[in-house]
């Protein structure tokens, strides 16, 4: 009976990369809107077993370099147990201008999903005015996505696509736009063709919906005064006013207005840590207004 040698190869260690791209998750799901689970199902559908867990693993680690978004096309660099990092690339497939043109008509029809788009959310059923002009938000099947790298895996998609998979998902979820630039449209193009579909420009005012006529004409910027008096008033005359100073109730309020770092490097989440100076700066600048001194 012939004898048979099984060889064991143990898991390679990936080399350590310097300032790669850390999820910001640090157990669970990637991302907790509904369009950031949306797209880590597309992942999780390829049935690839262990290396969903090692991509996890590699994301939260640090061991994607960099990823670079274009329409349609994602290139990155994943540093694995070679000196060089792997290249991936993931090709999604792009909606055509004919299909955008629906589906802007559709969104501009319902004034909310303008509204929350304008707003810079995605709305829950938005995928309802893609259905229904025959298209998708997302991909739906696995040909609608091209994925490689270059390392020596014969698996495809491997555990550095799917580490890269995994930080898209958290990008969506500070930028849900991400997902139709993916599929062929920037954020700007598809606004203009929502507000040019519909006969008003909507956006939301805290909870309430204003509709903004979208065909009122620019003013004409007029010069800034050249006289330092009169640029900051002094012209009219000095204007006797007591002066009030608080501390903000909300710390560190334009950063978060503004959301997440894009792909933020950092060993602490960027919005906690600028708080906390907001909040000692507001303190310091209080006791200054104050006239009071640090003993």
């Amino acid at each position: 009976m012939a004898q048979r040698y099984f060889e064991y190869f143990p898991p390679s260690q990936p080399r350590k990369a310097r300032g790669g791209i850390k999820a910001q998750s640090k157990r669970g799901d990637f991302g907790n809107s509904w369009w950031a689970r949306r797209w880590i199902e597309v992942l999780e559908s390829f049935d690839i077993g262990a290396r969903l867990s090692r991509g996890r693993s590699y994301a939260r680690r640090g061991q994607v370099v960099s990823i670079d978004i274009e329409k349609g096309e994602v290139n990155a660099l994943v540093q694995g147990s070679r000196p060089r990092p792997y290249k991936v690339k993931i090709v999604v497939k792009t909606l055509t201008e004919g299909d955008w043109k629906r589906v802007a008509e559709a969104l501009s029809s319902q004034a909310v999903f303008a509204a929350r788009l304008l707003a810079g959310d995605m709305p829950e059923n938005v995928e309802e005015a893609f259905t229904s002009s025959g298209c998708s938000a997302f991909p739906r099947r696995l040909d609608d996505l091209e994925t490689d790298c270059s390392c020596p895996d014969w698996s495809n998609p491997c555990k550095h696509i799917a580490a890269v998979y995994y930080l898209l998902g958290e990008e969506f979820n500070r930028d849900p736009f991400l997902i139709f630039k993916l599929r062929g449209i920037e954020r700007d193009d598809l606004m203009q063709m929502i507000s040019v579909g519909g006969p008003a420009a909507q956006t939301l005012v805290g909870n309430e919906l204003e509709v903004v006529d979208a065909k009122v004409d620019a003013l004409p910027a007029e010069p800034l005064p050249i006289e330092p008096e009169a640029f900051w008033g002094g012209a009219q005359g000095v204007i006797e006013t007591s002066w009030e100073a608080d501390i903000p109730s909300i710390s560190a309020a334009l950063p978060r207005r503004l959301g997440g770092f894009p792909f933020w490097r950092g060993e602490e989440d960027l919005i906690p840590r600028l708080e906390d100076i907001y909040r000692k700066a507001s303190n310091a600048g209080l006791r200054a207004f104050l006239g009071e001194t640090s003993a």
